[in-house]
């Protein structure tokens, strides 16, 4: 009679290794983004590089808001409850502060790069129809024109020295005459010089104009231009500034 508690032969046999292709690779687990406070804290570190005043202007502004609180508090002889509401807002005025000078520390850094013209348009608010590559351009020269659409009419945004971009602009207006003909055009061009905007004052000079649009006219018109207007040789993706003409196909070779 066999044994009960006699190991079966099966009991034995070496089990199977699992094969390295049978596991299920692990998913990569997404990167977590940078909390606000972090984000803070880089925006603070580039625009204290760029601007070290601005240490002491969001200090004046945190010290003042508290000050006009305090001084509220002790008229109405409620300190505490005054302080309370004054500290918050100190703090909301210093990252106030910190935003606005983090844009012009940010224009500040790639002003005179190829594209910038089209960054400092990025900024602007809502109601507005933007191009996000130029509707102009020399590759020869780099010199650009960006254009946006909004209750202004177009504004054409120049890069580039006047008596370059001169050509491309007029060109580019003669074409939206034909396309769009009562609609008025504007021009911005972006530089140091006499007469030209910089970065930080691009969007600021845009949203100054005068309304002459309405809001279903500047659908209409992105529309017109979109399907007739831009007609570059550069396909959407391509940096606009590496794209050379064929000269062979020019030819007829």
């Amino acid at each position: 009679m066999a044994n009960s508690t006699t190991p079966s032969a099966d009991s034995n046999e070496p089990k199977p290794k699992k094969s390295f292709f049978s596991r299920k690779p692990k998913a990569d687990k997404p990167a977590k983004k940078p909390g606000r406070i972090k984000r803070i804290r880089q925006v603070f570190t580039m625009t204290r590089k760029q601007d070290p005043n601005v240490v002491w202007l969001m200090l004046l502004a945190f010290l003042g808001t508290v000050a006009v609180g305090l001084l509220i508090g002790f008229l109405i002889q409620n300190v505490i409850t005054l302080l309370i509401i004054a500290i918050p807002l100190g703090i909301l005025a210093a990252v106030f502060i910190l935003s606005r000078r983090a844009e012009r520390a940010a224009f500040a850094q790639i002003e005179g790069r190829p594209g910038a013209a089209g960054a400092a348009l990025s900024v602007l608010r809502r109601g507005w129809i933007l191009e996000e590559q130029p509707v102009a351009v020399n590759p020869r020269t780099q010199d650009a024109v960006f254009r946006a659409i909004g209750r202004p009419g177009i504004v054409l945004v120049t890069e580039g020295p006047s008596h370059r971009v001169r050509q491309l602009v007029t060109a580019e207006r003669r074409k939206m005459s034909r396309i769009v003909p009562n609609v008025p055009i504007h021009v911005i061009e972006t530089g140091t010089g006499e007469g030209q905007v910089r970065l930080a004052q691009v969007a600021k000079k845009a949203q100054k104009l005068k309304n002459q649009l309405q809001k279903q006219e500047v659908s209409a018109v992105d529309k017109r231009l979109t399907a007739l207007g831009n007609k570059l040789p550069i396909p959407k993706g391509i940096d606009p500034y590496k794209a050379r003409p064929d000269r062979k196909a020019a030819r007829g070779r």
